[in-house]
């Protein structure tokens, strides 16, 4: 037996909810059912933080809080979780200490973005490494847009209010809030509404894998990141939903000798530490993966799932030369994840298949990896191009070549004829290496759109083969890396 009502932990209280439109996000319901109206609607996308609250989940026995963006998390997602909003901060009429520091150090002017910076900063008060420095809160809140106050009061509130041990209302409840998580994992399958239109959270992967075969007309969700904007934005008419954050053990990553495996509902934060392990520039490259609130919900599964030609995580993969597993009833397929990306949005997935994990092979010791990620801004911004790069060394020699782009085509995509350019020349000979630049050419034609003209990608393509090929050379990187605003202030102190 299904339940028919999703559960989540709220003041102290469990909540029960049914009955609800599988499309209803979370701020839409804080703000139309509950009335509590601290959090606020900015972009509906998940860009700018105004909505941001906190969900607790039960790890290792501990409520961990991270921070989402409420206007993109649907209603359902909150199952088995403690939701917290800026009102639910005080303690006996007495501000949070987050929210007392942000008085004190002037953090707020028209106060629209406010109650999102405090639950950002609030996360970062329970979850963060002491001591905690200007970097960490400028990460911590690179997910939050503040139109008129300015950056720097904030972040002295985050010093200040973040110092020493977390000493509120949800440190003191934080062992009886666990027992309550706890009692309510039940392991059942959910299901809110009918079969016509419905809001799913299966439990098990053959609940799932019966589920979506029945209704392969259903939209998968994982984070939802990304079908999030089809509600808010296109304006969707999605009818069954199925969530896969309830799936027992689809998160599982196994980290081995030779290769890392990353189960489909993993989120980019839970996999950051893992991924960064395999090479520092992948490690970059999740960090400035979204925001905070972004990593915390979108998956690595969904991310590969969704197709899109501008996400940073797929070309990186691929030049790893990573293999996709996808499930459908009870048969489960292999490929290499260069071949799932047929056409724009167009996925060599059936009807009713899901993508069950990714397999990430690690490097040899004759092995380089570069990657690079272009876009206006340096934080939570989309890529105008990202490429990635995998080069086998014989020596001096390229004997092997592995580069795929995003941004660049319709899909993520390698660019074979460079790879063929590459394989054979030395690292000695620079003279040698145009031809590989000029290869890129023949491997994309990129479209003009408003993050970038296709001239302007096509020139970038070509400059990051010259500066993969610069660094691999010379073994450094210092000389042909931008220092970010941040290090250069922290430089000059």
């Amino acid at each position: 037996m299904a339940r028919d009502a999703i559960r989540f932990w709220r003041n102290g209280q469990p909540i029960e909810v049914s009955g609800f439109h599988p499309r209803t996000t979370l701020l839409d319901y804080l703000r139309l059912q509950e009335r509590r109206v601290g959090t606020k609607e900015g972009c509906a996308e998940g860009d700018c933080g105004a909505c941001t609250i906190a969900l607790g989940r039960l790890k290792d026995g501990r409520v961990h809080y991270e921070p989402v963006n409420a206007c993109i998390l649907l209603l359902g997602q909150v199952d088995g979780a403690e939701v917290v909003t800026v009102e639910d901060l005080a303690k006996s009429g007495e501000l949070h200490p987050v929210q007392s520091a942000m008085v004190a150090h002037h953090g707020s002017q028209c106060g629209f973005c406010t109650p999102g910076i405090v639950m950002s900063l609030f996360t970062l008060y329970h979850e963060a490494e002491r001591p905690l420095g200007r970097d960490g809160i400028n990460d911590a809140l690179a997910g939050n847009l503040c139109r008129c106050t300015g950056y720097r009061p904030i972040v002295d509130a985050a010093l200040e209010a973040c110092s020493g041990k977390p000493d509120d209302l949800f440190a003191e409840a934080n062992g009886a809030t666990a027992r309550g998580l706890a009692a309510m994992a039940d392991g059942q399958d959910l299901v809110v509404g009918s079969e016509a239109h419905f809001f799913a959270a299966p439990a098990s992967e053959a609940s799932l894998a019966a589920l979506y075969d029945q209704h392969p007309d259903a939209t998968l969700v994982a984070g939802c990141t990304d079908v999030g904007l089809w509600i808010t934005k296109g304006m969707a008419e999605l009818e069954k939903i199925i969530w896969l954050g309830r799936v027992s053990g689809l998160d599982q990553i196994e980290d081995t000798a030779d290769a890392l495996t990353i189960g489909a509902t993993a989120t980019h934060a839970a996999a950051y530490s893992s991924l960064a392990s395999i090479d520092p520039d992948l490690g970059e490259l999740m960090r400035r993966f979204g925001s905070v609130q972004v990593r915390a919900s979108g998956t690595v599964g969904g991310n590969i799932a969704n197709g899109s030609p501008i996400g940073d995580l797929a070309p990186a993969l691929i030049a790893l030369g990573s293999k996709l597993e996808l499930r459908k009833g009870e048969s489960t397929r292999v490929i290499p994840l260069d071949t799932f990306f047929i056409a724009y949005r167009k996925q060599d997935r059936q009807p009713g298949e899901f993508v069950r994990r990714v397999t990430v092979p690690k490097l040899n010791s004759n092995e380089v990896f570069r990657a690079y990620k272009v876009s206006k801004r340096f934080d939570e911004d989309i890529s105008a191009v990202m490429g990635a790069f995998k080069l086998r060394l014989d020596g001096r020699r390229i004997a092997e070549a592995r580069i795929a782009f995003g941004g660049m085509a319709g899909i993520p995509k390698r660019a074979m004829e460079t790879e063929k350019a590459l394989t054979g020349i030395s690292l000695d000979d620079p003279s040698s290496w145009g031809d590989a630049m000029a290869a890129i050419a023949r491997d994309y034609q990129p479209l003009d759109d408003h993050r970038a003209s296709a001239v302007y990608r096509a020139t970038v393509a070509r400059n990051l083969v010259f500066k993969a090929l610069s660094e691999t050379a010379s073994g450094e990187t210092g000389a042909t890396r931008i220092i970010g605003r941040r290090e250069a202030l922290a430089a000059a102190e």
